[in-house]
């Protein structure tokens, strides 16, 4: 996943409103109105092949993904594992409570070295599990399978039970338990619904327990150990090409280390694979990236099932040590490396050895003995240090290509989609002659909208293109009409890009580090995003081959640049002085040395902003985009100089021109990404995308001088009186964008028409000559820009009808804001 966890944190928030694709274009003066389009399609011409791969999804353990999500087990922290290493507020007794005496120990007598903890309960006491959300849900009439590894030298019974505040949810059930560790199992039916559901375990006499363990019986396609089956069909309703697992920044953060006493049962370690196989008592436990546990009770093994299980490509990504997310590390030591590289070729024999061979074995032990056919491995995840990075890269490629030269190894190119590390990665890549390149990258509706060609000009020679981690930095159909727009350009260049998925995938609503996402879900329902049904629509209606078209554009509307100009800060403290806007004939239009007071200045109510010795300076090291705003939103063609000092904090310090208003800006981004890089950000309704960056730091306590020219749509900018850099911000978000394929087993032209604007797009439709069926099977995604689809609303879900004007050339209205499908038969 991209960049720190802060600016994660940074999208998330400013992902509430977004762009609005109406003001890209002329806003409609009745609603009756309409723009003219041309679509004309060329079926003697062979465009670009689409891979059955084309589309996956991603899978990543974020907010709550998969413990507390697709994985089935209802019992949070069963295994009494929890630690301060995980989150601050842990303790190995998180989610459960006590009745009587009860400690959890990490002793000799414990169940297996690599499942460190376990519960000592005295006599007469009981211990509770409160499950995830409001607690451990269940169905009337539904069975639930109970399990724990138990130990009583003296003899005790377990008196395990389920219940709400109301009452009893099922019938209690007693386990004699005599003896060493065993496993103990009971099934319960439930004779009530609830949500609000608790696990209780009591002993009448002193026992150790570990492993406490409460499963549906009703999994997604009744797997042991299985998944959550609402979750695993929705995923499965998409019919992806490929499931990348396990991340995403918990494969290349944390230590390289494995999980033993020789290495001091490291909490904080990167995703081995190792750590996630064979009996789930064994298996290590480990500190997600994204502040919380991971039991690996979901591990390689059951991505591999479920990759087969719905008829997806696996493709796991492993470390390539060197940390990303904003660790930033090298790890130089060479038996380490050749430990990961042989690991990473353990690996593919685990997936594709027979079961006579070493991993193989293990594989066919667990429950699979035909391989899980794997074709591509990626290695690493956004590097931030592309030049270490490739290196180490080199080494695994080389070995895997010794041993299995038909798997496609696939390298990076960093967080961003440009840039100093993006560019020198692909320059690596390129030298290197890679198979393939995972690039990610999150932005606003608007880049989307402007980068649809992004592809077209990439070199057909080079690497091929993996889009791993894509998003629009929000759930309303708004975002999904940008992504959809993106996704054609995706199409037409599916020579270049030959995987493409978006993420993240899911999230808990009650456990959130990320959005947007795909899926939503609690504890008792999940619920398809405005962006989900882009995807399933795209995904369940590829075709094989790209049929070359062409369409008019929207008229650019688009002026110079203009607004007021703003100062900010995030996560730092800084001060400001001599302010001055000058216009482009020299004139004053505003200046300030803050000899007086600040009321030239509108506060945005965030950091705390005051006169101090002659500057202006922002004090709260916590505080995030503390913008404060001066000047006309009509100024344009001006200079902007400002005097910054970083005082103290995280970062550098922004400054903002072009500042319509609270959500559409223009900002100089210095010292950010934790005082690693600098870059222009644009601001549109809220959502930001990247112009341009570089990489560099703020000094604290120096003073910088920053100019700022604006012409036009040209600005130019300088820092201490030296170029920095320019740019030209001349791109139209064009909001009509189409592609056209075919379905080669059924002969069909599927044309994809996005109108992300409030007008409808009344378009002539010219097929070239094909013979077509006079009726086309329309599927529509339609809703308000600001839609949302809920646990309890879902404004927006595909129509299907039937259109009965087809003809070699026929004339066809998209709604507004809508991503329409024609399926045409050809005759």
């Amino acid at each position: 996943m991209p960049r720190t966890a802060r600016t994660r944190w940074r999208l998330g928030l400013t992902a509430t409103a977004l762009l609005t694709a109406a003001a890209l274009v002329p806003a409609p003066a009745h609603a009756e109105d309409v723009t003219d389009y041309a679509i004309t399609v060329d079926p003697s011409a062979q465009g670009a092949k689409i891979d059955d791969t084309m589309y996956g999804v991603f899978f990543e353990d974020i907010n709550r993904a998969a413990d507390g999500g697709l994985y089935a087990e209802l019992v949070q922290n069963r295994s009494f594992e929890y630690s301060t290493a995980d989150n601050g507020s842990y303790t190995p007794l998180t989610s459960w409570t006590v009745g009587g005496t009860a400690q959890v120990v990490n002793d000799s007598g414990r169940l297996n070295e690599r499942n460190r903890n376990y519960l000592s309960l005295g006599a007469g006491s009981s211990v509770t599990n409160a499950g995830y959300n409001t607690g451990i849900r269940v169905e009337q009439g539904k069975k639930y399978d109970f399990s724990v590894w138990a130990r009583a030298e003296s003899g005790s019974t377990l008196t395990v039970s389920l219940k709400d505040a109301a009452g009893s949810l099922a019938t209690a059930r007693q386990v004699a338990v005599q003896g060493g560790w065993a496993k103990y199992k009971a099934t319960f039916t439930a004779t009530r619904t609830s949500n609000r559901g608790r696990l209780a375990v009591a002993s009448t006499n002193a026992a150790a327990l570990d492993e406490i363990s409460l499963f549906p019986r009703d999994t997604y396609k009744n797997q042991p150990n299985g998944l959550r089956k609402d979750l695993a069909e929705k995923i499965a309703a998409l019919k992806p090409g490929f499931v990348r697992f396990p991340g995403g920044c918990l494969v290349n953060t944390g230590s390289m280390e494995d999980y033993s006493e020789a290495s001091g049962w490291q909490r904080k370690r990167s995703y081995q694979w190792k750590d996630t196989i064979g009996p789930v008592e064994q298996r290590a436990t480990n500190a997600n990236f994204w502040g919380y546990n991971q039991s690996y009770g979901l591990g390689y093994y059951e991505y591999f099932r479920f990759s087969e299980d719905i008829g997806a490509m696996p493709l796991p990504v492993v470390p390539a040590l060197v940390t990303g997310c904003g660790q930033n590390k090298a790890t130089d030591d060479d038996a380490l490396l050749k430990r990961h590289i042989q690991d990473t070729l353990d690996l593919i024999e685990f997936a594709n050895g027979p079961a006579t061979s070493t991993w193989g074995k293990v594989r066919a032990q667990m429950g699979h003995p035909k391989p899980f056919h794997l074709t591509h491995i990626g290695v690493g995840n956004e590097e931030n240090l592309p030049k270490e990075f490739f290196a180490r890269f080199q080494k695994f490629e080389a070995a895997i290509k010794a041993k299995y030269p038909d798997i496609t190894v696939i390298s990076n190119s960093g967080p961003d989609d440009a840039g100093t590390t993006f560019d020198t990665a692909w320059q690596l890549n390129r030298e290197g002659k890679v198979d393939m390149v995972d690039e990610h990258y999150y932005n606003s509706p608007n880049w989307f909208l402007q980068n649809n060609d992004r592809y077209d000009s990439y070199d057909r020679k080079g690497p091929k293109v993996f889009l791993g981690e894509y998003a629009s930095q929000g759930n309303a159909w708004k975002n999904g009409l940008a992504e959809a727009a993106y996704m054609t350009g995706l199409e037409r260049n599916a020579d270049i890009v030959k995987l493409a998925s978006y993420a993240p995938l899911l999230a808990n609503e009650d456990y959130v580090q990320w959005r947007p996402d795909m899926i939503w879900f609690n504890n008792r329902a999940s619920w398809n995003s405005a962006n989900y049904e882009v995807q399933k629509l795209f995904m369940t209606n590829v075709g094989d081959r790209v049929v070359p078209s062409k369409a008019t554009t929207t008229p650019n509307v688009s002026g110079p640049i203009t607004g007021a100009v703003g100062l900010s800060t995030w996560a730092t403290s800084a001060a400001y002085d001599d302010v001055k806007v000058t216009s482009a004939d020299g004139s004053t239009l505003l200046s300030d040395d803050f000899s007086g007071d600040a009321s030239k200045w509108t506060t945005s109510g965030r950091g705390s902003w005051s006169i101090q010795d002659g500057q202006y300076v922002q004090t709260d090291t916590a505080a995030e985009n503390t913008m404060v705003t001066a000047g006309d939103p009509a100024w344009k063609d001006y200079d902007l100089h400002v005097k910054a000092t970083k005082k103290s904090g995280k970062e550098g310090f922004l400054v903002a021109f072009g500042v319509k208003d609270t959500g559409n800006y223009y900002w100089w981004n210095l010292g950010g990404w934790t005082n690693t890089q600098s870059a222009i950000e644009q601001a549109v309704d809220g959502g930001k995308g990247t112009l341009m960056t570089k990489a560099g730091s703020i000094e604290t306590g120096r003073a910088y001088d920053i100019d700022i020219k604006v012409r036009g749509r040209q600005v130019t900018l300088f820092l201490d009186g030296k170029e920095w850099g320019s740019f030209k911000d001349d791109k139209p978000a064009e909001p009509f964008r189409q592609v056209v394929t075919k379905d080669a087993k059924t002969g069909d032209l599927i044309v994809k028409v996005v109108n992300a604007q409030t007008a409808e797009a009344r378009t002539s439709v010219d097929l070239g000559g094909a013979k077509v069926a006079s009726t086309a099977r329309v599927t529509t995604l339609a809703a308000d820009q600001d839609a949302v689809n809920t646990e309890t609303d879902t404004p927006v879900t595909p129509v299907t009808s039937t259109f009965r004007g087809v003809a070699g050339t026929f004339t066809y209205t998209f709604p507004a804001n809508s991503v329409t499908f024609l399926r045409i038969k050809q005759r």
